[in-house]
């Protein structure tokens, strides 16, 4: 096997070596309101995940850039609640447009033919044709540090308060999301991306 050493690499070796390696990884499609402006802002974010099945929450590191917050993350801290969407690969081409490292009061979704829908318990609204989508209020905030001290990105444990799945990707009677139905894509490295593939179980040994 190659063996590199974290230390001998340069940052961006060990991002590339990461983001190749941890993968198929979920897209948090992130709305939050710039209250100040009254802008919506929307911005994709593969590093995301859940985090406890005693409490509802998602997990979202937003990167720094050149050591200052995104807009999403001041926002988040600023009002404290944000909408959280799964990206479906018929919206993946919209997503990519709200990448776009625009100003922050300059609204991403003016790229793109998306709608906004209000939301019931926060108020960022949601994007409407989103098929799954989490209203959500901050119940934490982790400012990453690098070995000088200096932050580098801002992880957040976001609270769902609310829950909406489109009919077409869940099952009412048995509480399922239905995968294929939703075939949601997936962040690889670079500018590549994945829709999901063949299904297959295990069942987990119970001794």
């Amino acid at each position: 096997m190659y063996h590199f050493k974290s230390e001998k690499l340069s940052k961006k070796q060990q991002y590339k070596m990461i983001s190749g390696s941890v993968i198929p990884r979920p897209i948090a499609w992130v709305t939050s309101l710039n209250e100040l402006d009254e802008i919506v802002n929307a911005a994709p974010f593969s590093f995301f995940s859940a985090a406890s099945n005693e409490i509802p929450l998602l997990t979202v590191a937003v990167l720094r850039s050149n050591g200052q917050l995104k807009d999403t993350a001041r926002n988040i801290l600023d009002q404290k609640e944000a909408v959280v969407h799964i990206v479906d690969v018929d919206l993946t081409k919209e997503m990519n447009e709200t990448a776009a490292p625009l100003a922050p009061e300059q609204s991403e979704l003016t790229r793109t033919s998306l709608s906004l829908i209000d939301s019931q318990t926060v108020k960022v609204p949601g994007i409407k044709e989103a098929r799954i989508r989490f209203e959500t209020t901050l119940h934490q905030h982790v400012e990453v540090k690098d070995d000088a001290g200096q932050a580098v990105s801002d992880l957040f444990l976001l609270k769902v308060t609310d829950f909406y799945f489109a009919e077409s990707v869940f099952d009412l009677e048995k509480e399922y999301i239905l995968p294929e139905a939703l075939n949601p894509t997936a962040r690889l490295s670079g500018i590549q991306y994945a829709e999901m593939g063949r299904l297959f179980t295990y069942k987990r040994p119970t001794e």
